[in-house]
């Protein structure tokens, strides 16, 4: 990248943050009810400072501090403050060790950040998240500038990120965090995913803003190892984006994924999000979610296979194609079609693999043995998201929303209870998960209801209160050994 590309791309990163922090801390100052006083302060010149401080801080992220970064710091930077990054070079900048421990910077909120998120919870406003969306501009425009975007560049955004959005978090607007629990219906809704009528002409919709769907993702109780691997593919796609805006080569990616892990923990749930993510980056211009099995994808006549499987990419066209235990494929006798079915899934993977994005789903033992199956499928497959069995503490959490979304509330002695019936449960291959705390709630409810029945006139408490003596010793389908 020349010194003019890297400046115009960092430069209107820092003017897009400069702007919209500096309008933000101006409204602050002029409401004057968050309890700290800015007017003093020369607003523009401390957001200047704030946003060379991220820059920097993000450089220094990977310790390299090459001349690919420094080149645009310099230029953007040198001639906004009388320091010694003005009229150094690159070597001058490594030799003073200007940028040496910037890193640190961001391990916590700066000071106006805070003031910004004060103002949100004051006013119900969203100027903390204004400066995030600015914050992560610049970040990702720094990494862009390598010739090679590094691992530790990448994990700085993830945790500069997460110290942010932290504390944005308990600023949002309230309201019950939805559970990332069925692979088949979210249990916060209580109804299957919605598929799109075949054929629908309706105009679509804007596309959903990043903000809003990283949020929504944060908010699935649980699966923080999945929602990691989610931003890490989220910044690849959006830094590839700024590479390309400045010439730089652009590795080729494939964006199908493959999804293990036991039942309900949360894989349908996280491609719905995951399909409109991909449309807001452009990758897809629909981001809908087509659900299939085996059954969509394997007919019981030869020459009925192939055309079947190609229907369901016609279908998922411009979005996504789940295939669920998409290992059941495979599981036929030398006389079933669902190797046929394979055979074409890789072909069409290939042929539309700017147009659909799939996501193969099950098992990981099983998984790994599909993949095996044909050549073709690793290689077009090659990032595993693995989807972690919830602890106790995230059923009985799932457990609580789902209860309340009914109208029902826990006793302290409930509580602990469902616990000790939570714990009991072997984690093996099939546990339930999401699915085991909906069941197991259906179950209570039941428990409630006839305790309930036999009061005398019940009070509205006691219609709507779940206590110890409701929740069954076991789930329903386990049984101690």
């Amino acid at each position: 990248m020349s010194r003019t590309q890297g400046t115009a791309l960092l430069g209107a990163a820092v003017d897009r943050f400069c702007a919209g922090v500096t309008a933000s801390l101006l409204h602050v100052t002029e409401a004057g009810d968050t309890g700290v006083d800015v007017s003093d302060s020369d607003l523009a010149g401390d957001v200047a400072v704030e946003a060379y401080r991220i820059a920097c801080a993000f450089i220094d992220s990977d310790g390299r501090h090459s001349d690919d970064e420094l080149l645009p710091l310099i230029a953007t930077f040198g001639g906004r403050f009388d320091t010694q990054l003005s009229g150094a070079t690159p070597g001058q900048v490594r030799d003073a060790a200007l940028l040496r421990g910037a890193a640190r910077w961001l391990d916590r909120p700066s000071d106006l950040f805070e003031i910004l998120l004060g103002a949100d919870r004051a006013e119900g406003s969203d100027h903390a998240l204004g400066y995030y969306r600015h914050a992560m501009g610049i970040a990702h425009t720094i990494v862009a500038l390598d010739v090679i975007s590094t691992e530790g560049e990448l994990a700085a955004i993830e945790r500069y990120r997460d110290t942010l959005l932290a504390r944005i978090g308990p600023a949002r607007s309230s309201g019950s965090a939805p559970v990332g629990g069925d692979d088949h219906s979210d249990p916060a809704r209580g109804q299957a995913d919605p598929v799109e009528p075949e054929g629908a002409a309706e105009p679509l919709p804007p596309p959903r803003p990043l903000e809003e769907l990283m949020a929504e993702l944060d908010d699935l109780i649980g699966l923080a190892e999945v929602k990691a691997e989610v931003r890490r593919i989220t910044d690849l796609i959006r830094v590839g984006e700024l590479r390309a805006q400045v010439d730089l080569p652009v590795a080729e990616r494939s964006n199908h994924l493959v999804f293990t892990g036991n039942p309900g923990t949360g894989k349908t749930t996280v491609a719905r999000l995951l399909a409109q993510i991909y449309r807001t980056l452009g990758v897809v211009e629909r981001g809908h979610l087509i659900e299939v099995d085996r059954s969509s994808l394997v007919a019981g006549f030869v020459g009925q296979t192939a055309p079947l499987v190609t229907k369901r990419f016609d279908e998922a066209d411009e979005g996504m194609l789940f295939i669920d235990e998409a290992y059941s494929l495979i599981r036929g006798s030398e006389s079933d079609f669902g190797r046929e079915a394979v055979d074409t899934l890789v072909k069409l993977v290939e042929d539309r693999r700017d147009r659909v994005v799939v996501v193969v789903a099950g098992y990981p033992d099983e998984m790994t043995a599909f993949l095996d199956l044909n050549p073709g499928l690793r290689s077009r497959f090659p990032r595993t998201v693995f989807f972690p069995d919830y602890s106790t503490d995230d059923l009985v959490a799932i457990f609580e929303l789902l209860a309340d979304k009914n109208g029902y509330e826990l006793a302290d002695d409930a509580r602990s209870r469902l616990a000790e019936v939570l714990d009991a449960v072997p984690r093996e291959q099939g546990f339930g998960n999401g699915r085991l705390a909906r069941n197991l709630l259906e179950e209570t409810m039941a428990g409630h209801a006839s305790r309930v029945v036999a009061l005398t006139d019940p009070t509205r408490d006691q219609l709507a209160t779940i206590v110890a003596a409701d929740i069954p010793d076991e789930p329903p389908g386990h049984r101690r050994g």
